[in-house]
């Protein structure tokens, strides 16, 4: 496993893992329309490409032999949901699921901390669907506190998500 900063020809290759961490993580019991035009519609190569360009995020992919299997972006100018954060989130933080337990989302976490203690913040936050219990098992264990609620909206619908906070402290 290597992390490296994504260029524009791995735009594709995290749309494809982005479906389908998300449908994976979220879709349970089968895939309605709603959903996959969301879905389609949001993991675009064209709009990974774009946040692949922009100045205000800090993205990066781990890369193994075969190709990439995990990616985190983080968003420098995000309002949080709730008071007491600051507007460095970590917007996107996917890992395929058959990859879990290796390492790797320790690591690019570790370096997106990193990033974040290199940028003066005080720290970071980050959502997630309340029901996603393994992603809230691995937030918790790695020193973030949840600090509240919002829901996330698809169309006009929501969905409970905790808001959870890592304060940072000194380059480890």
């Amino acid at each position: 496993m290597a992390l490296r900063a994504p260029d524009i020809s791995d735009a594709s290759s995290i749309a494809a893992i982005s479906i389908e961490v998300w449908v994976g993580t979220y879709l349970k019991r089968g895939v309605n329309r709603f959903f996959a035009d969301y879905v389609l519609e949001q993991f675009t190569t064209a709009k990974i490409a774009a946040l692949i360009d922009d100045p205000d995020r800090f993205i990066l992919v781990s890369d193994n032999a075969e190709g990439i299997d995990g990616f985190i972006c983080v968003a420098s100018s995000s309002v949080a949901p709730v008071e007491g954060c600051s507007d460095m989130e970590i917007a996107t933080f996917y890992v395929q699921p058959r990859h879990h337990g290796k390492g790797i989302g320790t690591q690019l976490l570790k370096a997106a901390l990193n990033h974040c203690r290199a940028c003066n913040v005080q720290s970071v936050w980050l959502t997630t669907n309340a029901g996603n219990d393994p992603a809230i098992a691995f937030y918790l264990s790695q020193g973030f506190e949840k600090v509240g609620e919002t829901h996330f909206r698809i169309g006009d619908e929501g969905y409970l998500n905790n808001v959870y906070a890592y304060r940072l402290g000194s380059v480890q």
